[in-house]
């Protein structure tokens, strides 16, 4: 993307535009607020049905209701980035369309939706069906990499984008859920759902402090237990992980395919975006290690609301659709 193009994303009508980052574990919209402004609703990737109790129809719950209300039913159809099956499919086509439904967001529109960077040619299809199917969109539908449009808010454009499928954040869920296990010596299991909150609410590079929780016993009774290297490990191995790809994969590819853009890149900044970016102290961390990785100053800069940013410049592109 040229200077030109990026000083255009921040000057355009955005009335009917909207982006849209339908995640593995949060979806977002960024939408008109039809008066004159901008608005963005985040709600967990997630669907449960239930039978009205009068009327016997099916009905459906989607987000933190449906997480609250039916912790055993619940399905988060996108937990490995993108709808892998016809059953994801189906599902994920219900929860966007209860999503649109319920945030009123105008059919009549240019839609932008930003897609992980995974090599999975049949799930970005998947995706691509689930969202330009849906009633939304009635001007023109198009997709951009997410790290590409979740680097726009942070600095209004980016060279390369790249993420990877190797180091994600359902990827720390799961290493929480192991680690919380093994510091409690076995005694203590908790699912995915729990780990991100536990991640989402209790991590901290630089502050972290314990913290302790409580399980129901399946016999009956309770259990207290504390919660430490559960979290702390797994979001440091996260950044380990981070630093080596950009610096050992990632550069070392792009020097060898475009010098050019490489060259342009080793001073510009590096922008770190999604859900792991909202971790305090983990963009700072991000530098130093990368910095000692290459032993060289980098910076590294993180958009405001990182967990939202991918469909913040999904919809500053879609403007420009309009």
């Amino acid at each position: 993307m040229s200077d030109d193009e990026s000083t255009d994303i921040n000057d355009t009508d955005e009335s009917a535009a909207v982006g849209v980052k339908l995640g593995s574990t949060r979806t977002v919209l960024d939408v008109p607020d039809g008066r004159g402004g901008r608005e963005r609703h985040s709600v967990l990737t997630c669907l449960a049905t239930y039978e009205d109790a009068i009327t016997g129809e099916e009905k459906v719950l989607f987000g933190e209701e449906a997480a609250v209300e039916y912790p055993d039913r619940v399905r988060f159809m996108l937990r490995s980035g993108l709808p892998e099956d016809d059953d994801s499919v189906a599902g994920a086509e219900r929860f966007f369309e209860a999503v649109v439904d319920a945030h009123d967001v105008p059919e009549d529109s240019a839609v932008v939706y930003a897609v992980p960077t995974i090599d999975n040619e049949a799930g970005v299809e998947n995706l691509k069906s689930v969202i330009e199917g849906s009633a939304i969109g009635g001007i023109e539908t198009r997709s951009y990499p997410e790290s590409l449009c979740g680097a726009i808010p942070a600095y209004g454009e980016q060279l390369s984008p790249f993420s990877t499928g190797s180091v994600t954040g359902n990827e720390v869920d799961r290493r929480i859920v192991a680690a919380v296990e093994e510091e409690s010596q076995g005694r203590v299991h908790i699912d995915r759902t729990t780990a991100r909150e536990y991640k989402e609410e209790h991590a901290d590079v630089y502050d972290f402090e314990p913290f302790t929780d409580v399980i129901q016993q399946p016999g009956g009774g309770s259990h207290e237990f504390t919660v430490d290297r559960g979290v702390r490990e797994p979001v440091d191995r996260y950044i380990d992980e981070a630093a080596d790809i950009v610096a050992n994969e990632f550069l070392p590819e792009l020097a060898n395919d475009h010098m050019k853009p490489y060259q342009l890149a080793l001073g510009r900044p590096i922008a770190a975006t999604g859900g792991m970016a909202c971790i305090p102290g983990l963009t700072e961390e991000f530098e130093k290690r990368l910095s000692d990785e290459l032993d060289r100053d980098v910076e590294v800069v993180s958009p405001d609301d990182p967990a939202t940013a991918a469909a913040e410049g999904a919809a500053r592109i879609a403007a420009r659709l309009v």
